[in-house]
Protein backbone atom coordinates (compact mmCIF):
# COMPACT_ATOMS: atom_id res chain seq x y z
CA UNK A 1 0.00 0.00 0.00
CA UNK A 2 1.40 3.32 -0.84
CA UNK A 3 1.90 5.81 2.08
CA UNK A 4 -0.02 9.28 2.08
CA UNK A 5 3.61 11.02 1.49
CA UNK A 6 4.78 8.85 -1.70
CA UNK A 7 1.16 9.47 -3.11
CA UNK A 8 1.82 13.52 -2.20
CA UNK A 9 5.00 13.35 -4.15
CA UNK A 10 3.93 11.46 -6.98
CA UNK A 11 1.50 14.09 -7.42
CA UNK A 12 3.74 16.58 -7.29
CA UNK A 13 5.38 15.61 -9.61
CA UNK A 14 2.87 14.76 -12.11
CA UNK A 15 1.88 18.68 -11.66
CA UNK A 16 5.48 20.09 -12.35
CA UNK A 17 5.61 17.72 -15.83
CA UNK A 18 2.22 19.44 -16.78
CA UNK A 19 3.54 22.57 -16.15
CA UNK A 20 6.75 22.18 -17.71
CA UNK A 21 4.62 20.45 -21.08
CA UNK A 22 2.88 23.86 -20.86
CA UNK A 23 6.20 25.91 -20.98
CA UNK A 24 8.01 24.03 -23.70
CA UNK A 25 7.08 24.48 -27.44
CA UNK A 26 5.01 22.65 -29.44
CA UNK A 27 6.60 20.69 -31.98
CA UNK A 28 6.60 22.03 -35.74
CA UNK A 29 3.23 21.49 -37.38
CA UNK A 30 3.94 19.56 -41.07
CA UNK A 31 2.57 22.12 -43.24
CA UNK A 32 0.11 21.76 -46.26
CA UNK A 33 2.46 23.06 -49.17
CA UNK A 34 0.20 22.33 -51.71
CA UNK A 35 -2.04 25.03 -51.06
CA UNK A 36 -0.46 28.03 -51.97
CA UNK A 37 2.97 28.91 -53.51
CA UNK A 38 4.21 31.70 -51.00
CA UNK A 39 4.48 31.04 -47.42
CA UNK A 40 5.23 33.49 -44.03
CA UNK A 41 7.59 31.93 -41.66
CA UNK A 42 6.03 32.55 -37.80
CA UNK A 43 8.72 32.01 -35.85
CA UNK A 44 7.04 32.04 -32.33
CA UNK A 45 4.51 29.85 -32.99
CA UNK A 46 6.40 27.67 -35.53
CA UNK A 47 4.30 27.53 -38.25
CA UNK A 48 4.14 28.43 -41.83
CA UNK A 49 1.03 30.65 -43.03
CA UNK A 50 0.29 30.52 -46.27
CA UNK A 51 0.15 33.92 -48.83
CA UNK A 52 -2.70 33.44 -50.66
CA UNK A 53 -2.46 36.64 -52.82
CA UNK A 54 1.98 38.13 -53.08
CA UNK A 55 2.40 41.67 -53.20
CA UNK A 56 4.53 42.06 -56.35
CA UNK A 57 4.86 43.92 -59.75
CA UNK A 58 5.25 42.24 -62.90
CA UNK A 59 8.35 40.77 -63.76
CA UNK A 60 8.17 43.10 -67.33
CA UNK A 61 8.36 46.34 -65.12
CA UNK A 62 11.04 46.71 -63.62
CA UNK A 63 13.46 48.47 -65.91
CA UNK A 64 16.88 49.03 -65.42
CA UNK A 65 17.88 45.65 -63.92
CA UNK A 66 17.95 43.51 -67.00
CA UNK A 67 21.35 41.71 -66.63
CA UNK A 68 20.12 41.38 -62.67
CA UNK A 69 17.32 39.96 -63.64
CA UNK A 70 18.02 37.76 -65.86
CA UNK A 71 20.90 36.37 -63.51
CA UNK A 72 18.23 35.99 -60.84
CA UNK A 73 16.02 34.27 -63.67
CA UNK A 74 18.69 31.59 -64.37
CA UNK A 75 19.72 30.26 -61.15
CA UNK A 76 15.91 30.06 -59.89
CA UNK A 77 14.96 28.23 -63.47
CA UNK A 78 17.79 26.05 -62.70
CA UNK A 79 17.08 25.52 -58.97
CA UNK A 80 13.65 25.01 -60.02
CA UNK A 81 14.43 22.28 -62.25
CA UNK A 82 16.40 20.23 -59.77
CA UNK A 83 19.90 21.58 -61.41
CA UNK A 84 22.43 23.09 -59.27
CA UNK A 85 22.38 26.51 -57.96
CA UNK A 86 23.86 29.07 -55.41
CA UNK A 87 22.03 31.44 -52.31
CA UNK A 88 21.84 34.99 -53.99
CA UNK A 89 22.65 38.25 -52.00
CA UNK A 90 21.08 41.04 -53.91
CA UNK A 91 22.45 44.35 -52.54
CA UNK A 92 22.94 47.67 -53.09
CA UNK A 93 20.94 50.89 -53.38
CA UNK A 94 17.59 51.42 -51.45
CA UNK A 95 14.54 51.55 -53.52
CA UNK A 96 15.82 49.66 -57.05
CA UNK A 97 13.47 46.97 -56.96
CA UNK A 98 15.65 44.09 -55.06
CA UNK A 99 12.69 42.55 -53.21
CA UNK A 100 10.72 42.79 -56.30
CA UNK A 101 12.93 41.38 -58.31
CA UNK A 102 12.74 38.04 -56.47
CA UNK A 103 9.00 37.73 -55.66
CA UNK A 104 8.87 38.46 -59.75
CA UNK A 105 11.69 35.60 -60.71
CA UNK A 106 9.31 33.49 -58.41
CA UNK A 107 6.37 33.91 -60.51
CA UNK A 108 8.31 34.40 -63.35
CA UNK A 109 9.68 30.95 -63.47
CA UNK A 110 6.55 29.06 -62.08
CA UNK A 111 4.16 30.22 -64.77
CA UNK A 112 6.77 29.40 -67.54
CA UNK A 113 7.45 25.35 -65.69
CA UNK A 114 3.65 24.99 -64.92
CA UNK A 115 3.53 22.65 -68.01
CA UNK A 116 6.28 20.72 -67.60
CA UNK A 117 6.53 17.05 -66.20
CA UNK A 118 7.42 16.22 -62.74
CA UNK A 119 7.38 19.74 -61.74
CA UNK A 120 5.37 20.48 -58.50
CA UNK A 121 5.71 23.85 -58.08
CA UNK A 122 8.93 26.51 -56.35
CA UNK A 123 7.78 27.88 -52.83
CA UNK A 124 8.88 30.91 -51.63
CA UNK A 125 8.91 30.98 -47.82
CA UNK A 126 9.67 34.58 -46.28
CA UNK A 127 11.81 34.93 -43.04
CA UNK A 128 11.86 37.99 -41.18
CA UNK A 129 15.39 39.04 -40.06
CA UNK A 130 14.80 38.65 -36.42
CA UNK A 131 13.86 35.03 -36.59
CA UNK A 132 17.41 34.25 -38.72
CA UNK A 133 18.24 32.21 -35.41
CA UNK A 134 15.16 29.76 -36.01
CA UNK A 135 16.15 28.86 -39.90
CA UNK A 136 17.77 25.45 -38.52
CA UNK A 137 14.43 24.80 -37.45
CA UNK A 138 12.44 25.97 -40.36
CA UNK A 139 15.12 24.30 -42.73
CA UNK A 140 14.71 20.92 -40.74
CA UNK A 141 10.51 21.23 -41.73
CA UNK A 142 11.07 21.08 -45.50
CA UNK A 143 14.01 19.16 -45.78
CA UNK A 144 11.99 15.58 -47.00
CA UNK A 145 9.24 18.01 -48.79
CA UNK A 146 8.82 17.02 -52.31
CA UNK A 147 8.97 20.37 -53.58
CA UNK A 148 12.07 23.26 -54.01
CA UNK A 149 11.82 26.32 -51.76
CA UNK A 150 13.44 29.42 -51.79
CA UNK A 151 13.87 31.02 -48.13
CA UNK A 152 13.90 35.04 -48.12
CA UNK A 153 15.18 37.49 -45.74
CA UNK A 154 14.40 41.04 -47.15
CA UNK A 155 16.60 44.04 -45.74
CA UNK A 156 18.74 41.23 -44.18
CA UNK A 157 21.91 42.90 -42.32
CA UNK A 158 23.71 43.08 -38.71
CA UNK A 159 24.68 45.37 -35.89
CA UNK A 160 27.56 45.02 -33.51
CA UNK A 161 26.98 42.78 -30.86
CA UNK A 162 24.73 40.59 -32.71
CA UNK A 163 25.86 36.96 -33.26
CA UNK A 164 22.76 35.72 -34.64
CA UNK A 165 24.93 35.85 -38.38
CA UNK A 166 26.68 32.73 -36.89
CA UNK A 167 23.52 31.12 -37.11
CA UNK A 168 23.04 32.20 -40.33
CA UNK A 169 26.08 31.20 -41.88
CA UNK A 170 25.70 27.74 -40.00
CA UNK A 171 22.67 27.13 -41.49
CA UNK A 172 23.88 28.12 -45.57
CA UNK A 173 26.90 25.39 -45.40
CA UNK A 174 27.63 24.65 -42.07
CA UNK A 175 27.08 22.14 -39.87
CA UNK A 176 26.96 18.01 -40.14
CA UNK A 177 24.01 17.69 -42.50
CA UNK A 178 24.37 21.22 -44.12
CA UNK A 179 22.08 22.87 -46.06
CA UNK A 180 18.91 20.69 -47.71
CA UNK A 181 19.23 19.92 -51.21
CA UNK A 182 15.57 21.95 -52.29
CA UNK A 183 16.40 24.94 -50.37
CA UNK A 184 18.42 28.02 -51.51
CA UNK A 185 18.43 31.21 -49.49
CA UNK A 186 17.73 34.37 -51.16
CA UNK A 187 18.78 37.76 -49.49
CA UNK A 188 18.44 41.63 -50.11
CA UNK A 189 20.45 44.04 -48.04
CA UNK A 190 21.87 47.82 -48.06
CA UNK A 191 25.39 45.97 -47.54
CA UNK A 192 27.25 44.05 -49.61
CA UNK A 193 29.33 42.26 -46.51
CA UNK A 194 26.08 42.66 -44.59
CA UNK A 195 27.94 44.11 -41.59
CA UNK A 196 28.69 47.71 -40.98
CA UNK A 197 32.05 48.67 -41.59
CA UNK A 198 32.76 50.56 -38.31
CA UNK A 199 31.30 46.77 -36.62
CA UNK A 200 34.36 45.47 -39.02
CA UNK A 201 36.96 48.63 -37.68
CA UNK A 202 36.01 47.94 -34.65
CA UNK A 203 36.82 43.75 -35.04
CA UNK A 204 40.40 44.86 -36.62
CA UNK A 205 41.28 47.39 -33.52
CA UNK A 206 40.72 45.20 -30.73
CA UNK A 207 41.22 41.66 -31.97
CA UNK A 208 44.54 39.74 -31.13
CA UNK A 209 44.28 38.57 -34.91
CA UNK A 210 42.82 41.62 -37.02
CA UNK A 211 42.90 39.50 -40.15
CA UNK A 212 41.32 36.58 -38.55
CA UNK A 213 38.91 38.47 -37.08
CA UNK A 214 37.31 40.46 -40.18
CA UNK A 215 37.74 37.23 -42.09
CA UNK A 216 35.02 35.63 -39.67
CA UNK A 217 32.39 38.73 -40.28
CA UNK A 218 33.20 38.85 -44.06
CA UNK A 219 33.10 35.25 -44.58
CA UNK A 220 29.19 35.30 -44.32
CA UNK A 221 28.60 36.98 -47.80
CA UNK A 222 31.00 34.13 -48.96
CA UNK A 223 28.18 31.94 -48.16
CA UNK A 224 26.06 33.47 -50.71
CA UNK A 225 27.46 32.15 -54.90
CA UNK A 226 25.79 35.03 -56.73
CA UNK A 227 25.86 37.79 -55.92
CA UNK A 228 23.85 40.79 -57.41
CA UNK A 229 24.40 45.05 -57.15
CA UNK A 230 21.97 47.51 -57.54
CA UNK A 231 23.22 50.41 -58.20
CA UNK A 232 21.26 54.49 -58.27
CA UNK A 233 19.58 54.38 -61.73
CA UNK A 234 20.31 57.78 -64.20
CA UNK A 235 17.47 59.95 -65.14
CA UNK A 236 16.51 57.87 -68.33
CA UNK A 237 16.06 54.56 -66.37
CA UNK A 238 13.82 56.51 -63.50
CA UNK A 239 11.60 57.86 -66.17
CA UNK A 240 11.81 54.81 -68.11
CA UNK A 241 10.20 53.02 -65.37
CA UNK A 242 7.95 55.61 -65.01
CA UNK A 243 5.90 55.93 -68.26
CA UNK A 244 6.20 52.11 -68.01
CA UNK A 245 3.77 51.84 -65.44
CA UNK A 246 1.89 54.86 -66.90
CA UNK A 247 1.06 53.04 -69.60
CA UNK A 248 0.63 49.51 -67.62
CA UNK A 249 -1.76 51.12 -65.50
CA UNK A 250 -3.27 53.40 -68.57
CA UNK A 251 -3.49 56.46 -66.50
CA UNK A 252 -5.05 59.21 -68.58
CA UNK A 253 -2.01 61.94 -68.82
CA UNK A 254 0.15 63.98 -71.11
CA UNK A 255 3.71 62.35 -71.51
CA UNK A 256 5.18 66.24 -70.67
CA UNK A 257 2.53 66.53 -67.73
CA UNK A 258 4.01 62.51 -66.83
CA UNK A 259 7.66 63.58 -67.30
CA UNK A 260 7.74 67.10 -65.24
CA UNK A 261 5.94 65.98 -61.88
CA UNK A 262 8.15 62.94 -62.24
CA UNK A 263 11.38 64.56 -62.12
CA UNK A 264 9.99 66.98 -59.26
CA UNK A 265 8.85 64.56 -57.56
CA UNK A 266 12.41 62.54 -57.54
CA UNK A 267 13.95 65.93 -56.85
CA UNK A 268 12.02 66.41 -53.46
CA UNK A 269 12.98 62.83 -52.01
CA UNK A 270 16.40 63.40 -53.64
CA UNK A 271 16.52 59.99 -55.27
CA UNK A 272 15.34 58.63 -58.75
CA UNK A 273 14.50 54.83 -58.30
CA UNK A 274 12.16 52.09 -58.94
CA UNK A 275 10.25 53.58 -55.51
CA UNK A 276 10.14 56.62 -55.97
CA UNK A 277 8.68 55.78 -59.49
CA UNK A 278 5.81 53.88 -58.13
CA UNK A 279 5.31 56.26 -55.77
CA UNK A 280 4.65 58.76 -58.52
CA UNK A 281 2.88 56.84 -59.95
CA UNK A 282 -0.07 56.16 -56.94
CA UNK A 283 0.32 59.69 -56.40
CA UNK A 284 -1.19 60.62 -60.16
CA UNK A 285 -3.76 57.94 -60.30
CA UNK A 286 -4.69 58.60 -57.12
CA UNK A 287 -5.07 62.42 -58.53
CA UNK A 288 -6.65 61.08 -61.55
CA UNK A 289 -9.53 59.13 -60.02
CA UNK A 290 -8.37 56.11 -61.36
CA UNK A 291 -7.31 52.29 -59.61
CA UNK A 292 -4.31 50.29 -60.17
CA UNK A 293 -5.73 47.38 -60.46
Amino acid sequence: MTSPAAQNSDLLLARIAEALERLSPPPPENPDFSEAHAFVWRAESQKLVAVRKVSRVELGLLRGVDFLRDQLLGNTERFARGLPANNVLLWGARGMGKSSLVKAAHADVNARLSGSPEFAGLKLIEIHREDIETLPVLMGLLRDAPYPFIIFCDDLSFDGGDASYKSLKAALEGGVEGRPANVLFYATSNRRHLLPRDMMDNERSTAINPGEAVEEKVSLSDRFGLWLGFHKCSQDDYLGMVFAYAQHYRLEAHAEQIRAEALEWAITRASRSGRAAWQYIQDLAGRLGQKLD
